[in-house]
């Protein structure tokens, strides 16, 4: 079997228990960002299964953007990434 050599942990152990792994985060094509893919990206980067500048360049994010979804999860949790639920944060 043939692992390939990552800087950082493989896996990371969330504090619900639950686990992370790199094979968990969204691929790096992806370009329709749903809420699921955002929060997976944002506890990837919080808990270190990757560094910001990693996200921001596998993903081709500008850091505003990243910033905006840390931001909205720890003002309002994970439900604040849905862009329905965003627009009525933004009116508060």
């Amino acid at each position: 079997m043939y692992l390939k050599k990552v800087d950082g942990p493989r896996a990371i152990t969330l504090p619900d228990g639950t686990v992370l792994t790199r094979a968990d985060l969204p691929p790096r094509s992806t370009r329709r960002w749903v809420a699921s893919r955002k929060a997976a990206v944002v506890r990837g980067v919080l808990y270190g299964l990757l560094t910001q500048t990693d996200a921001l360049e596998r993903y081709s994010l500008s850091e505003e953007e990243f910033l905006g979804w840390v931001q909205a999860v720890s003002d309002h949790g994970e439900e604040a990434l849905k862009a329905t639920a965003l627009q009525r944060y933004r009116q508060l």
